[in-house]
């Protein structure tokens, strides 16, 4: 773009202002141009036409700020130049990005006055930005002028109004009108078929989603998004990874959108393998990674145990934003990496970056993790007195849970009572599992009778009770635990794990019989019990009563 630019200047067409409008057109909306340097040649305009404006204007309600698409409409018509029917849709997109209900109807009631309040795309544009508003009365009022209006007429309601009205009843819970609106669409598109696929696992029904979603004639990429995005969000992240493989089988290429979704079900199961393959496919295919996709990768390799990686592709970001930092010292925070985590917040503190409440969580996390006691008090106390933020309760647990972990069990139970806040079951939880660990067995019974007011029906609480009693070697009072749980009908749940082997992730369970190789791995665990046994090493058979007993 800047050697383009040079060339207009060079041959002295620097004043052709069709030629500088098209050039700032491309830098602002083309996938290859560059909004910035289209803002950049703007601003070097004396006089700014219409057409310029609305090509920034479009730039920006798509990108990242939409608000300045708002500020520079408000310049427009500031500086005496109308908006067209081209503009205020773009205007009224960003709106709906922000949530600006009030400009919103500022810029309807400027399009009735200048005679576009009943074109087709200014209309969408307003029901699809009181929809985002939640002004549900408001959309519903204008689709019904525009249904009276095309029944008298004798026209069908446009597709795209139709769509608007679609997406408004999705949005508002009401999946019956949904469903009564999709099957009066006569000529269904794409974006007919995908908003309803949207509607229905947004109301928990993926099994209609997945069957809507392979009736669909034709399925472009935010088709596959909005299915695979959906398994991601209800934690079914298997069945994620199966959609994006069948998705590769087509022609339809995947997007950042698709990438940071799967990137996310990666993360999920601890699959490295595929997270990799993505990795690899991002370096070789030319695409320019976003600041988001970026973050996904990093969020993906630090939760798949690959931190080092992580934290390459940090050193190699540029730019960067505050998310990545936070991500970077949460990788860092999550492997014990605690000093190196106080090294990069140092660095962003010196890059001038200013940490929010998700930063001093993983730092805390980082330097209990780590054993780092007195840096977790100093960056606890820095939090509010450096830079006015004030402790969530997550920044309490991760100091408790630091003090526990340093035997420092009266420091941490003190700390809890003059908390702001009353505690949940993560604080108490915290403090329960370093009193475990340090033979604190009264404080232990005082903790578990505040986490079973919180939940009295948690089985795992009863476990971890009858465990603390088994430890400590009194065997009645485990048995009454157990009794209790029996004659309450309070079942044990079995958690779920999941292990990488040659690129396949495989999920099981305890006392897990569903595999083909169960038998085989069950032999190759009872031999390495035995030679544990033989060698002389200690087993946690005290910690490991309840699981054998129940399981028997």
């Amino acid at each position: 773009l800047k050697a383009i630019h040079a060339q207009i200047i060079f041959r002295g067409l620097a004043d052709e202002i069709l030629l500088l409008g098209k050039l700032i057109s491309f830098s602002a909306v083309d996938n290859a141009g560059d909004l910035a340097y289209a803002r950049y040649l703007f601003d070097k305009m004396r006089e700014p036409n219409r057409f310029m404006y609305n090509s920034l204007i479009r730039g920006y309600s798509n990108g990242e700020d939409p608000l300045e698409a708002v500020l520079l409409y408000r310049q427009m018509t500031g500086s005496g130049i109308s908006p067209n029917e081209f503009t205020l849709p773009f205007v009224l997109k960003a709106c709906a990005g922000e949530s600006l209900y009030w400009v919103s109807v500022l810029v309807h009631s400027q399009a009735v006055k200048l005679g576009f309040g009943f074109q087709v795309c200014v209309q969408n544009a307003l029901i699809t930005v009181y929809v985002s508003c939640g002004a549900v009365g408001d959309a519903r009022k204008l689709f019904d002028e525009l249904a009276a209006r095309t029944l008298v007429s004798s026209v069908e309601v446009d597709v795209i109004v139709s769509n608007s009205l679609l997406d408004m009843y999705a949005k508002c819970g009401d999946l019956r009108s949904a469903e009564a609106v999709f099957n009066k669409i006569p000529s269904k598109n794409v974006v007919s078929w995908t908003t309803m696929v949207n509607a229905y696992a947004n109301h928990g029904y993926l099994a209609l989603a997945q069957q809507c979603f392979d009736q669909m004639p034709k399925k472009n990429v935010v088709s596959w998004n909005s299915l695979i995005s959906s398994y991601v969000q209800s934690g079914r992240s298997k069945e994620a990874l199966n959609l994006f493989r069948r998705m590769c089988g087509t022609r339809v290429v995947p997007d950042e959108t698709t990438l940071t979704a799967v990137l996310s079900a990666c993360s999920h199961i601890g699959d490295a393998a595929t997270g990799e393959e993505i990795y690899i496919y991002v370096s070789k295919s030319g695409i320019r990674p976003s600041v988001t996709l970026y973050n996904a990768l990093m969020t993906m390799f630090g939760k798949c145990g690959e931190v080092h990686i992580a934290v390459d592709i940090f050193e190699k970001m540029n730019p960067r934003n505050l998310v990545s930092w936070n991500v970077a010292i949460g990788a860092l925070a999550l492997h014990g990496c605690g000093v190196e985590a106080i090294k990069l917040f140092e660095d962003m503190e010196a890059s001038r970056i200013f940490p929010n409440e998700i930063t001093f969580t993983g730092l805390l996390s980082a330097c209990s993790h780590s054993g780092l006691t007195e840096m977790g008090r100093y960056y606890f106390q820095r939090m509010s007195s450096a830079y006015g933020i004030s402790p969530e309760i997550e920044h309490y647990a991760c100091l408790i849970d630091l003090l526990g972990r340093g035997g420092l069990l009266e420091e941490a139970h003190g700390l809890i009572r003059k908390m702001p806040m009353r505690p949940d079951i993560v604080i108490w939880g915290a403090l329960l599992a370093a009193c475990r660990t340090h033979h604190y067995w009264e404080l232990g019974k005082f903790i578990l009778k505040q986490l079973l007011e919180l939940l009295p029906h948690s089985s795992g609480l009863c476990v971890l009770l009858s465990n603390l009693y088994t430890e400590a070697r009194r065997w009645d009072d485990a048995r009454k635990i157990r009794k209790i749980m029996n004659e309450s009908g309070i079942a044990k749940c079995r958690a779920v794990s999941f292990v990488e082997v040659d690129g396949n992730v495989y999920e099981f369970m305890v006392d897990d019989k569903r595999g083909e190789m169960s038998s085989s791995l069950y032999l190759v665990l009872d031999q390495l019990t035995d030679h544990l046994k033989f060698e002389g090493c200690p087993c946690n058979l005290p910690g490991a009563f309840w699981e054998a007993e129940y399981v028997q």
